[in-house]
């Protein structure tokens, strides 16, 4: 099913960085929506998608002129201090509709010319690749996370049916690694996977950060229940999977794989 595209001429582009980013100064959101649709998404309880018909996943609004936007003002921003950027809080930056509408890629056209402090790239899509020509510019100025929640596709289809293959996410990282990009794999949120899940990783990765409902919904978990997801994992005979003490298990297993110093757990590996 085809998400409903709707062009937006939005007024900002620029949101400033609080609550769960307020490491950075601002947030960057291509698009409104995201038809990934995933089932477990927070943003679902947030008034973006609450004060709007249609079920989240199904439309996605393209910002026309985004690029003139963040010109002006990711140029306003520097003259006061240093900027630095998380990439997308709300909506995947390389959902599909970017293959064609190319929003993202002319923001970071923007960027490149005029470059923040430090940019941080957050997305579950193969896509990103595609801009590697431009991530190069940024040098160490720039991470790439990209979402790998469980290493079983079984399990990813249950919960994020619409979501790219987990192997073709495993062969992104790979190559943004390749070029010299700073990546992390973001076990976020932590869905069932396999004990090998980590050592799956390790080849294509050395930074890893770990975050659960519990803490990475930015309510505490509330916007979760309401969404019901407990249900899923009953259903599904995997109630062992669904609690505030799962990342301690999901954690150690990474911790036997990869240093220390190199998990990080909820907002910390997100942070700038």
């Amino acid at each position: 099913m085809k998400s409903d595209l709707f062009y937006k001429s939005p007024k900002t582009i620029l949101n400033k960085g609080t609550g769960f980013l307020s490491g950075y100064t601002h947030s960057l959101n291509p698009y409104t929506g995201c038809s990934f649709g995933c089932s477990y998404c927070y943003v679902r309880k947030m008034p973006v998608a609450l004060f709007r018909e249609g079920e989240w996943g199904n439309w996605v609004d393209v910002k026309n002129g985004a690029a003139s936007l963040l010109k002006k003002e990711l140029h306003r921003a520097k003259t006061k201090g240093n900027v630095t950027i998380f990439m997308s809080s709300s909506t995947d930056p390389y959902q599909p509709i970017e293959h064609k509408e190319k929003v993202t890629r002319s923001l970071l056209e923007v960027m490149v010319e005029d470059p923040p402090d430090f940019l941080f790239v957050q997305t579950r899509s193969p896509l990103v690749s595609r801009d590697i020509d431009l991530l190069q510019h940024f040098k160490d100025k720039v991470r790439v996370s990209m979402t790998i929640e469980t290493d079983s596709e079984t399990i990813r289809k249950h919960f994020t049916p619409k979501a790219p293959p987990i192997q073709a996410r495993f062969k992104t990282l790979e190559k943004l690694a390749a070029t010299g990009i700073s990546t992390q794999a973001a076990i976020a949120p932590i869905l069932p996977s396999g004990e090998y899940f980590p050592v799956k990783l390790k080849p294509f990765v050395d930074r890893i950060c770990i975050d659960d409902y519990f803490m990475g919904d930015g309510s505490g978990g509330k916007r979760t229940r309401k969404l019901g997801i407990e249900k899923k994992y009953a259903q599904l005979g995997l109630e062992e999977w669904y609690g505030p003490n799962v990342i301690k298990k999901v954690y150690n297993r990474f911790i036997e794989i990869f240093p220390e110093n190199h998990v990080y757990v909820s907002q910390a590996g997100f942070e700038p």
